[in-house]
């Protein structure tokens, strides 16, 4: 029975979140404060005591996941796993559970990764939404007629699938005119729902590539090294443990889009039984009981 630790990414972090941890645990306290040190602020102040609206700062929010998932993790009395994917930021998570990062450098980058998003967003505005009950096939179809309409040579009305988070639910992203024409084609041709999110940006599209090339010199100078387990990463969905590989996906990450369905499918295949989601909340549960609800999931 193989077991899979998964970490879940932006969106699921709370006020109040991993508190409980470290007012619990000894280890919590270091790794928070060690991170509060390494970042140059307080983050576990906005942690425990600021507002929902706080915990949105981007220089606040991936840090801010990326830490409870890493010491949930490291509290845990379950066996070493023998697979770990993340989805989206909780890659990162990911890359450490399974010996890939350290602690530390992670950290370093998810706040440049966050920096160069937050950049990002606002050099290139963009939106995404979340469309139900279309196959994916027929997203990307749609995004595609969408794309190619438009005669610009540049990131002007580019809409992408950007997450394949489950059967039945994929989240676009792109430009916001072609997010709204998207969703009005997407309803049109059977979806059940094509809403947008109160996202900050357009993540996993073309619009990230000023992020990508931002976080290309902190990726390169880390060092990678070999995991103890393979972990499965969004940008191939497939098993993989060459540190080289893994870094080069990373490099892709930002403005490739996020294949969650087919991850944790192929986890399964390769013989994954028992998944165990460490983080705020537990949205990849739930995803995960969607694309199998044979397997456990705790």
């Amino acid at each position: 029975m193989a077991k899979a630790f998964v970490f879940p990414g932006q969106g699921s972090q709370f006020p109040g979140m991993c508190k409980d941890l470290y007012d619990a645990h000894v280890e919590a306290r270091e790794m928070c404060q060690a991170a509060n040190r390494l970042l140059g602020f307080s983050l576990t102040d906005v942690m425990f005591e600021g507002t929902a609206d706080d915990l949105k700062q981007t220089k606040v929010t991936q840090p801010a996941v990326f830490l409870h998932s890493v010491v949930a993790q490291r509290l845990m009395t379950i066996e070493t796993p023998h697979m770990v994917a993340g989805h989206s930021l909780g890659e990162f998570s990911a890359l450490v559970a399974c010996g890939a990062l350290r602690f530390e450098d992670a950290l370093l980058l998810v706040s440049a990764r966050a920096q160069a998003m937050q950049a990002a967003c606002e050099a290139n505005p963009g939106t995404m939404a979340a469309v139900l009950g279309l196959e994916d096939e027929r997203v990307e179809e749609i995004c595609n007629q969408i794309t190619n309409q438009q005669s610009s040579i540049t990131n002007d009305h580019v809409v992408v699938a950007a997450n394949f988070n489950c059967p039945g639910q994929v989240v676009i992203s792109g430009e916001i005119e072609a997010i709204e024409a998207a969703c009005v084609a997407l309803k049109e041709a059977g979806a059940r729902r094509a809403l947008r999110l109160p996202v900050g940006g357009a993540f996993h599209s073309p619009l990230m590539a000023p992020a990508a090339e931002e976080l290309k010199a902190a990726i390169l100078k880390t060092e990678f090294r070999k995991p103890f387990c393979p972990i499965y990463q969004n940008v191939s969905a497939k098993a993989e443990k060459e540190p080289e590989i893994i870094r080069e996906n990373l490099l892709k990450q930002l403005t490739a889009p996020v294949r969650w369905t087919q991850s944790v499918q192929n986890m399964i295949a390769d013989g994954a039984t028992e998944f165990y989601e460490f983080g705020p909340g537990d949205v990849l549960k739930g995803l995960i009981r969607k694309i199998n609800p044979e397997v456990q999931v705790g």
